[in-house]
């Protein structure tokens, strides 16, 4: 569903879209029914009138919560590293065949996207937010630029090169995952780049998250869409070095070990949907463009509220590689210049 009010300069003044957050759980290792699922759910929620979908924070891939891995501080072992392995065997390339995949089920379903995924380069894994657009166009990614405690020991760091807004008939989409959310410069970024639609995918799923959520929503004067999954102990493979078991309350199979709260949140502080601690499920809510305008007359914090003469904030958006090649020709230009001056 989207209705358009009137026009200013070629844009539309007032919009409502239809969007929907998936609040549901990974199937570990089994990357292909992973994306089987999150096909169903795209479906349903597109039957609903949905525009917009968005998955919580490494849906794709799996989020390895209570996950050791075999580490400790001067400590290694096999069946850690043989539980990495099958880690990094369900993350996926970007670009890759299940990109292609998740971008034609965006399309037929005439969606746009946001997927939380675990990527893969060479052999380091990233947590990102993949983009798509409602005609099947991979938009781009964002790596997670600060992993989180432990999830530093498996996952690489991202850089400047992904902190992308994109702007999109439905909106201006920006992302930032998990604990970035409480990253005040991170945010700030996204708000000067214009987001609208500010994605949340995470895998905090305590109800402390819900302020964070609503304090981003009136900072920012924009809608907020937090995604976390809902995982029960069943959900997780079976494995002795598993941490979550070593609590009594975890051991059964029905135990709730991540109770989702997925919430929608309007750029004026009222709770749209959610949130939802009890199950899988959609959370869906129409987002009224003109609240963006109502919350900015008082707040814009990257406009009349920013006071630039006092506070000023540089982002370097350069990619960082850790090994840069010259070829020979470029080389040989470079030489040819330097001998003209």
């Amino acid at each position: 569903m989207q209705t358009f009010n009137s026009t200013v300069n070629g844009h539309y003044s007032s919009s409502t879209v239809r969007a929907s957050i998936v609040q549901a759980s990974t199937i570990y290792n089994d990357t292909p029914k992973t994306i089987e699922k999150a096909e169903k759910l795209i479906t349903e929620a597109a039957n609903n009138g949905s525009e917009l979908v968005v998955f919580p924070e490494g849906f794709i891939g799996g989020y390895p919560r209570g996950f050791r891995f075999g580490i400790a501080v001067g400590v290694h072992n096999e069946e850690g590293r043989d539980e990495f392995r099958k880690y990094h065997a369900s993350a996926i390339h970007v670009p890759g065949p299940e990109v292609e995949k998740l971008a034609e089920v965006a399309r037929k379903n005439s969606v746009y996207l946001v997927m939380g995924a675990i990527e893969k380069d060479g052999y380091t894994l990233y947590c990102t937010a993949l983009f798509f657009s409602s005609e099947g166009r991979f938009l781009g990614k964002h790596r997670k630029v600060m992993p989180t405690t432990f999830e530093r020991c498996i996952w690489g760091f991202g850089d400047g090169s992904t902190i992308a807004v994109y702007d999109t008939p439905i909106g201006k989409l920006g992302a930032a995952i998990c604990w970035e959310n409480r990253m005040p410069l991170y945010r700030t970024a996204l708000y000067a780049k214009g987001v609208e639609i500010y994605c949340a995918p995470t895998a905090d799923g305590w109800k402390e998250w819900q302020s964070s959520m609503l304090h981003i929503a009136l900072e920012g004067g924009c809608f907020v869409l937090s995604a976390c999954q809902f995982c029960e102990r069943k959900d997780f493979p079976e494995h002795p070095d598993y941490l979550v078991t070593d609590g009594v309350e975890y051991k059964e199979h029905d135990a709730i070990v991540s109770q989702g709260g997925s919430v929608i949140i309007s750029p004026l502080g009222k709770v749209l949907a959610g949130p939802n601690f009890e199950s899988e499920g959609l959370i869906t809510a129409d987002l009224d463009f003109g609240d963006i305008a109502r919350a900015k007359l008082y707040f814009d914090v990257v406009g009349h509220y920013s006071k630039p003469d006092v506070f000023k904030l540089i982002v370097n958006e350069n990619p960082k590689t850790p090994v840069s090649f010259m070829s020979k020709v470029v080389k040989l230009e470079d030489d040819i210049e330097t001998q003209d001056k």
